[in-house]
């Protein structure tokens, strides 16, 4: 892949792919994995949690 396109998919995402994690509450996190969260509903979490 050719460094200028690197994270441009980004862009279209809300936040630019980035917010608080609603599982731990990090700031400034790259949401970039969905899992479930307590009540079964799909949620956008960062790396630290996707395995959670």
């Amino acid at each position: 892949m050719a460094k200028q396109n690197r994270g441009k998919s980004l862009w279209s995402k809300p936040g630019r792919g980035k917010g608080t994690c609603p599982l731990c509450g990090r700031t400034s996190a790259k949401l970039l994995w969905q899992t479930k969260d307590d009540n079964g509903n799909d949620v956008q979490v960062c790396k630290r949690c996707k395995n959670r």
